[in-house]
């Protein structure tokens, strides 16, 4: 607050503050800015500046303006300023996600409370020490404090369990000397948050007994019952911000670090349907809290709800994590929900599976295709009645987007691509191109090996490649048995094809090309997808007519999760005019065959999508993911198809 970063908020757009706290959180973190790593945090704060403006000249000015007064003061480093949008990005996620992620931090079974005060901003400095001193005398440790600087409004967070006489009275202390320091510099105890049940004991004091008073006739006024949201703002009781604090409860560790920011919830396919990666976990939360103190009843009529809004409706498709500051997988949870309530019949007959595979997958095959040459509500017919009988989550509802079968994996032989030439790669074609065929085209495993030749490269395709899977179907619904069968035929295939690790893998599903790489972690071996490996290796060796003039592209859970986006955009700028990826893209939780046990699921996930690609006119559509393929075909009524098909045609 010194004259001179005066003159820098002056013409900012955003000034933000982080002090050490935050600084120590920000080391622990991936994807931070370098600017806060290399040195030990102990006094030392951070400002995020950011300048706007309508032209580049105008910006500069302004940076340099910024610039110079910046350099007038005793910085660490010297200030840097960067039109870069992958900087401002790092910078933004980690001064955004700073509460979720200082609260992720914490003891398990502590609550992390936040407020939010605001101050005259040259009295900022002056009570951002008066806080840290209360921290000390308060015996609060790795409080932190974060917030705009450029308008005087800071938040501060304390971790405890807030139980017991002792953490209460220390409660109490901390929170009427902090109201005497924000009033005494002429601050507001709330700002951009309304006055909570933590604040309202504190009301009267801040605006006096006559605008209390006032307030008072005019809630009365407005709600003689007293029905609306009794205790905020408007109590006298002076112990009111004492009672109903949130009793800290422990759950899974998968997800006990939730700290119900709800940054998760865009992204869940199931957020229009039953419950989003939050609710799952607060439910959980409150049927652990309800057995703990012996209400059974409730914690059981949560827990049978549960099976269904919470287990069953989860695409576990992983972009929860994707969202989240502290990288919870609510997937993860659901897995371990699956697995521990696993039917043993069922248990027992994915684990033939397992063992079984490519005869697995013909049948299904087949299967398909008979399938595909009867009415469909005729097969639909059957597979309803069976799920009657044997429950939704078990059978599959046949529906008119599932094609017929596709070819066995074996008919590819033990290499694929131009002849005579050394392989630069293992290829592991996706069970899913065998099972499910193409509605229309060639199938992507058909036109990766094309693109293989004409590139002049080739690839090994392990012995037995029939029966192997990425194990994401035994996974996914919990079957642990089977997963360990399969991932272990699979490492040692990949060992014997990859010469131990010498040449990379490559699949043409991008969820399955995700399951070979958990798979394979510790195998030493490289895994690409289909389409990273076409954009950096293939389309340099191709020449490319484009065939489509506007293509709808759809990524998908696995491609965000895989960093292969940019890829897919340009393997599908390579194929057409125009590249569109919808503004409301997100997992069409087709999830293998989740998309079929639960056909609402995929309905929800895909509404808004297919809404926005219906208004384009697009004369292609393409994902790299066959069962996406699948749900988006469902939704949208247009043939979606892998962008490697495309390409293909692209390049005859």
């Amino acid at each position: 607050t010194s004259a001179g970063s005066e003159r820098v908020a002056a013409g900012a757009a955003t000034l933000e503050l982080m002090d050490a706290t935050s600084l120590r959180v920000g080391q622990r973190l991936a994807g931070t800015p370098a600017a806060i790593h290399g040195f030990e945090a102990t006094t030392q704060a951070a400002l995020l500046v950011e300048y706007h403006a309508d032209d580049p000249s105008a910006l500069r000015e302004l940076a340099d303006a910024g610039g110079r007064v910046l350099a007038e003061q005793q910085l660490r480093d010297p200030a840097v300023f960067s039109s870069d949008a992958a900087d401002r990005a790092a910078a933004w996620t980690f001064r955004k996600g700073l509460y979720a992620s200082v609260a992720g931090a914490r003891p398990s079974g502590t609550t992390a409370l936040l407020e939010d005060v605001v101050v005259p901003v040259d009295r900022l400095a002056d009570t951002c020490e008066g806080l840290q001193e209360l921290f000390a005398r308060f015996a609060y440790a790795d409080s932190v404090i974060f917030g705009h600087a450029k308008d005087g409004n800071i938040h501060f967070m304390l971790t405890d369990r807030f139980e017991g006489a002792t953490a209460l009275r220390r409660f109490e202390g901390f929170t009427d000397a902090m109201v005497d320091l924000v009033l005494g510099a002429g601050g507001n105890l709330k700002a951009e948050h309304g006055t909570g049940r933590a604040m309202a004991p504190y009301v009267r004091r801040q605006y006096g007994d006559e605008l209390y008073d006032v307030m008072v006739r005019l809630k009365r006024v407005l709600d003689p019952g007293g029905i609306l949201n009794p205790g905020v703002i408007i109590d006298d009781d002076p112990t009111a911000h004492m009672r109903n604090l949130k009793t800290p409860v422990s759950i899974e560790a998968e997800a006990d670090r939730c700290v119900e920011c709800g940054y998760c919830e865009p992204v869940c396919p199931s957020r229009s349907l039953t419950l989003t990666p939050r609710q799952r976990i607060v439910v959980r939360r409150a049927s652990t809290a309800a057995r703990e103190r012996g209400d059974g009843a409730l914690a059981a009529e949560l827990e049978k709800d549960y099976d269904y809004d919470g287990v069953q409706t989860c695409a576990v498709d992983g972009m929860c994590q994707t969202a989240c500051p502290v990288l919870i997988n609510t997937g993860s949870l659901m897995k371990r929900f699956r697995r521990e309530d696993a039917n043993p019949v069922l248990a027992a007959g994915w684990s033939a599976a397992a063992t079984g595979w490519g005869a697995v997958t013909r049948a299904g095959s087949a299967a398909l295709s008979v399938a595909s040459a009867l009415p469909t509500p005729a097969v639909r017919t059957v597979t309803d009645a069976a799920r009657a009988v044997l429950g939704t989550d078990t059978v599959p509802r046949y529906s008119a987007e599932l094609p017929g079968g596709g070819a066995s994996r074996r008919s590819l032989g033990s290499v694929v691509g131009a002849p005579g030439v050394e392989p630069i790669a293992v290829f592991l074609p996706a069970c899913v191109g065998s099972m499910f065929g193409p509605a229309d085209g060639i199938g992507a495993t058909a036109a990766f090996t094309r693109l293989l030749e004409r590139a002049g490269v080739a690839a090994v395709v392990p012995d037995g490649i029939d029966a192997l899977c990425c194990g994401t179907p035994w996974s996914s619904k919990g079957y642990a048995k089977g997963h360990a069968t399969m991932s272990a035929r699979v490492r040692a295939a990949v060992r014997t094809a990859s010469r131990d690790g010498a040449l990379p893998v490559v699949c043409d599903a991008s969820s399955c090309t995700d399951g070979f790489a958990a798979t394979l972690r510790d195998e030493g071996v490289e895994v690409m997808d289909a389409v990273a490996f076409a954009a950096s290796v293939l389309l340099p060796r191709l020449t490319a007519t484009p065939v489509a003039e506007l293509l709808a592209l759809h990524p998908t859970c696995s491609s965000k999760q895989l960093g292969i986006d940019p890829a897919l955009r340009a393997v599908g700028e390579a194929v057409a005019t125009e590249v569109r990826v919808p503004d409301s893209w997100g997992c069409c939780a087709y999830a293998g065959d989740r998309g079929m046990l639960h056909p609402e699921l995929t309905e929800a996930a895909t509404a808004s999508e297919a809404a926005e690609v219906a208004g384009w006119g697009a004369d292609a559509h393409a994902s790299c993911n066959r069962t996406c393929e699948l749900g988006m075909t469902k939704a949208t009524g247009e043939s979606y198809v892998h962008v490697l098909e495309l390409l293909e045609r692209a390049t005859r």
